[in-house]
């Protein structure tokens, strides 16, 4: 080891290399980190929670299945994350920072309520059955998906707030909140610890969802036995929600009036506000690097491929799980495997591998996952008739089953791969960039990248049902679309292993 990588006071911030790694926190900053830990704690916890329901919902609804999905991303919660932004924009000219916050959470904590005692019990006489299926008999097969979101709008409606949760409350009020107050130095240890308590949070969700899902009476034929899970699941979450206000209160008026962790004019003058870049903006910034533009594809074929696999994973849940409250708990235990996985892989492999193996090596093991795992479950999916024999006899299950089996352990592989393994990597990959580059780059990025990429797995899946008539029926085509955007993501990651050798070889010479 040479002399730069020994470790030092400064790069273990003056605790030994245990502490330093597992618990890098002074005890008088506990103060600040505890209460952001458990406000994250609890927005992750109701997102969890309410993942679990919408999808529940929509895939088991009469006439729906794991097609809505896919009209509901593009065609419902784009448009409607567009006009709560508006919202969002006209509420922050009048409003202060708190109590935006406040309203922001309120708002959606109304609809939940006014969605478990109104909405839903009375979504028989809501829905437009009648319509729905004078729809169906006009248009295409291929508008199917569609048709299920509009004969089911209630709980398209309860998806679009819950999906939304996510990204208002977690990613605009949590995040936006935490770098508003947190320096740059203890943003390098709390963050991280941040990730940890969203895992516990996903863990807790799953095992409160079977919980609630064991309280569902025996109940009689007219009697609906979801409504009693979905109430008590209302209840938790804005209890959870009342909860992220008092402790959002509480650090307002206790934390950030203390000296040793928030100076206003400080934090001002120290943080560079992120330039909103428009798509056009993105574009033609990509155009222009192509050390972002890798970076880029990175991220566009992360968002897409899981967004193909997870939809025809999910439709296989719902052929073995038609009822609701059995669904939902099964996303519970699938929940609490993916909280499990990812806390080990954080913990004991992220930055083991980092160190030990490299930038690129790490960074291959996302992608390789994705193709390994991918591969095995479309493949089953696609030779499901010829493997049965085998299944039912060897096995002595279903194919369907196994199917679902198939499709748990690579959502659990990918999803636990991502948070551990593809996020630091694509983090610092920014490193070698220029302070200008970073910041464009990161804004190109979230506009290109991540929206682009949710949403062009869902356009890619919709053109093919269009074609074909059913999610089922293409699936041979989606497993191909996988397997040549994975070799394109890996393609990324050469190129962008090479440019940051040679930056860093660069940065050497110039020391020497």
């Amino acid at each position: 080891m040479s002399q730069a990588q020994t470790p030092t006071a400064q790069t273990t911030g003056g605790f030994g290399k245990f502490r330093s790694f597992f618990w890098p926190i002074h005890n008088h900053e506990l103060k600040k980190l505890l209460p952001m830990f458990f406000m994250f704690f609890f927005i992750s916890f109701v997102y969890s929670a309410l993942r679990n329901v919408k999808d529940a919902l929509v895939v088991t609804a009469p006439g729906s299945g794991a097609e809505a999905l896919l009209f509901l991303k593009v065609f419902w919660v784009i448009p409607a994350a567009m006009v709560l932004m508006i919202i969002y924009a006209k509420l922050s000219n009048v409003l202060s920072k708190e109590r935006l916050f406040y309203t922001t959470v309120f708002i959606f904590l109304v609809f939940f309520a006014v969605f478990a005692l109104v909405l839903y019990p009375a979504h028989s006489h809501l829905h437009p059955t009648e319509f729905a299926n004078y729809l169906q008999s006009t248009l295409p097969q291929g508008f199917a998906g569609f048709i299920s979101t509009i004969r089911n709008w209630t709980f398209s409606l309860f998806y679009v707030f819950a999906e939304l949760w996510g990204s208002f409350i977690l990613s605009l009020c949590f995040w936006g909140f935490a770098n508003d107050i947190t320096k740059v130095t203890e943003a390098k240890r709390f963050y991280a610890l941040f990730g940890l308590g969203a895992n516990f949070a996903l863990y807790v969700a799953g095992d409160v969802v079977r919980f609630v899902n064991s309280l569902a009476p025996e109940a009689a034929p007219e009697i609906d036995p979801w409504q009693v899970p979905l109430n008590y699941l209302t209840i938790v979450s804005i209890a959870a929600g009342f909860i992220i206000m008092i402790i959002y209160r509480w650090i307002t008026r206790n934390v950030l009036t203390d000296p040793r962790f928030y100076d206003k004019a400080e934090q001002i003058k120290a943080k560079k506000d992120k330039p909103k870049m428009s798509l056009k903006e993105s574009f033609k910034f990509l155009a222009q690097s192509r050390y972002v533009l890798c970076i880029a594809i990175l991220v566009l074929s992360y968002n897409i491929i899981i967004n193909l696999i997870e939809v025809t994973w999910k439709q296989q849940v719902g052929l073995e799980f038609p009822v609701k409250a059995d669904y939902s708990n099964f996303m519970g235990s699938y929940q609490k495997i993916l909280a499990v996985t990812t806390i080990f892989m954080m913990l004991f492999l992220s930055s083991n591998l980092l160190r030990r193996f490299g930038w690129a090596f790490t960074a291959y093991i996302t992608p390789v996952v994705l193709l390994i795992t991918g591969i095995g479950f479309f493949s089953f999916i696609i030779f499901k008739d010829q493997l049965t024999p085998f299944v039912t006899v060897v096995l002595g299950t279903t194919p369907l089953w196994v199917a679902v089996l198939f499709g748990t352990i690579q959502n659990v592989m990918s999803k636990a791969s991502k948070y551990s393994l593809f996020d630091p990597t694509k983090e610092m990959a920014y490193i070698p960039l220029d302070q200008e580059s970073k910041v464009k780059g990161k804004a190109a990025i979230d506009t290109v990248g991540a929206r682009l990429g949710k949403a062009g797995g869902s356009g890619i899946q919709l053109v093919l049902i269009s074609m074909f008539g059913s999610l089922a029926a293409v699936t041979p085509q989606i497993g191909v679309i996988m397997v040549l955007i994975i070799f394109g993501w890996l393609w990324g990651i050469k190129q962008l292993d090479k440019n940051e050798f040679e930056a860093i070889e660069k940065k050497d010479e110039k020391k020497a």
